[in-house]
C-alpha cells in the first residue's frame, strides 16, 4: 500500500502555532525538557514500585484483600512508569542529556517490553499516520474491536462495547508476551510498516530484559509468594496495567468526532497539513483534573503531545493554551472531554456505533 501523504502547502497552522510557543518559553526562560516536578514524580512512582513488590513477595501479607488490593496498585504504578518516565524518555524530552533519555526509555524494558520496538511504533507511525488504518498500529485490533468503518465486521462486534473493557485488561499481557515478539520475528512493525533491522546490541537487549521480565514479577514471586498465589496476583497487576494503557489511549483517539482515515476509500492524500490532522484525529480530556494530569503523565493533554512530542508533558497545561488560540485563529476544531467520565462514556458510545454500523 502506498503511504498516506499531507498537503505540500506552507503549514502556516504548525507555523503560526510553534511561533506562538517558543515565544511562551522564551519569555518565560524554560527549557521544554523535564524539571523538578518530572524527577520528584519518578523517585516517587519507583520507590513506589519497589515497596509494593518488595512487601508483595518477600512479606507477603496474610490478608487475601490487601495483597490483591497492592496487586491492583502496583498495576497503577507501573502503568504511571510508562506514561511519566519511559514516555518523555522515549521521546527525548524527559531531560537535555540523551543518556538520560535513553535509560528512562528503557524503564519499558523492565517492565517486559521494548523501547526499540516501541519507537518504531509510537514515535514513527503513530506520530506521523494518526488514525490511519493499515499505518497506525495502535488502530489495529482487528479482529476483536472493530475500531472504525473501514474495518472488517463481525457478528461479535455489536457487543464491543460491553467487553471491550474486559478486553483492554489483556492488552499488556498480550504486548509483552506476544506483540512484542510478533513484531520481532516478522519483522513488520503495522500492517504495511517494515522494521528496521536491529543491531546485535538490540537482539541481545530485548531477550535479556524479557527474561530478567519473566524472573523478577514469575519466577521470584513463585519461590517466595508461591505458584497460585502468584499467578492471581499477577493476574491482577497486568489487568489494571492493561486497562489503563488502554483506556488512556483509546479516549485520546478512538471517541466520537474523532476523524479516521482509510486509504483504499478515502484516497493516500490528505488535504490538511501534517498539524491539522493530528488536530482533527485527537481529542483531549480532563485537562483541568490535577491528579489525572499527575498519574497520566500529561496523556490527557494527547493534542499539544502529538504536535510537540519532544516538549515534556510538565508543560503541557500552558502549551494548552496556546493551541486554544491558534485554533481559534485559523478556524480549527479543538475537542475536549470535561471529564474522564464523559470521555469513557463517548468511547464506549462510539464503540457501539461503529460495532451495529
Amino acid at each position: 500500500m502506498d503511504r498516506t501523504t499531507f498537503a505540500k502547502t506552507p503549514p502556516l497552522f504548525f507555523q503560526r502555532l510553534r511561533e506562538v510557543t517558543e515565544a511562551y518559553f522564551k519569555e518565560n526562560n524554560l527549557k521544554k525538557t523535564g524539571d523538578g516536578r518530572l524527577y520528584w514524580k519518578t523517585a516517587i512512582l519507583l520507590t513506589a514500585l519497589v515497596m509494593l513488590y518488595a512487601v508483595l513477595v518477600f512479606f507477603t501479607p496474610a490478608s487475601v484483600w490487601l495483597s490483591l488490593a497492592m496487586c491492583a496498585l502496583l498495576g497503577l504504578v507501573l502503568a504511571s512508569i510508562g506514561f511519566n518516565v519511559m514516555h518523555d524518555g522515549a521521546h527525548g524530552s524527559y531531560s537535555g542529556r540523551k543518556w538520560v533519555n535513553e535509560v528512562m526509555g528503557h524503564s519499558l524494558n523492565l517492565l517486559g517490553g521494548s523501547v526499540y520496538l516501541w519507537k518504531l511504533k509510537h514515535n514513527v507511525n503513530h506520530h506521523t499516520y494518526t488514525n490511519v488504518e493499515g499505518m497506525d498500529d495502535d488502530i489495529d485490533i482487528k479482529p476483536w474491536v472493530r475500531i472504525h468503518e473501514g474495518q472488517p465486521k463481525h457478528w461479535f462486534h455489536r457487543f464491543q462495547h460491553i467487553y471491550g473493557l474486559l478486553l483492554y485488561g489483556l492488552t499488556y499481557l498480550f504486548w509483552v508476551f506476544y506483540n512484542d515478539l510478533k513484531k520481532y520475528f516478522t519483522g513488520k512493525i503495522a500492517e504495511n510498516t517494515q522494521m528496521k533491522p536491529m543491531s546485535m546490541k538490540e537482539h541481545i537487549i530485548f531477550w535479556v530484559t524479557k527474561v530478567t521480565y519473566v524472573a523478577v514479577f514469575l519466577g521470584l514471586p513463585m519461590y517466595f509468594a508461591g505458584i497460585v498465589p502468584t499467578l492471581i496476583g499477577y493476574g491482577v497487576m497486568v489487568f489494571v496495567t492493561g486497562v489503563f494503557i488502554a483506556v488512556v489511549f483509546q479516549l485520546a483517539h478512538v471517541v466520537e468526532h474523532a476523524e479516521f482515515v482509510h486509504p483504499p476509500t478515502d484516497g493516500h492524500h490528505i488535504e490538511s497539513e501534517w498539524a491539522i490532522h493530528q488536530v482533527n484525529t485527537t481529542v483531549n480530556f480532563a485537562t483541568q483534573n490535577k491528579v489525572l494530569n499527575w498519574l497520566f503523565g500529561g496523556l490527557n493533554f494527547q493534542v499539544e503531545h502529538h504536535l510537540f512530542p519532544r516538549i515534556s508533558h510538565i508543560h503541557y497545561p500552558e502549551l494548552n493554551k496556546c493551541l486554544k488560540q491558534v485554533c481559534a485563529e485559523f478556524n480549527v476544531a479543538y475537542r475536549e472531554f470535561p471529564t474522564l467520565r464523559s470521555a469513557l462514556w463517548s468511547h464506549l458510545t462510539y464503540l457501539r456505533q461503529v460495532g451495529m454500523a
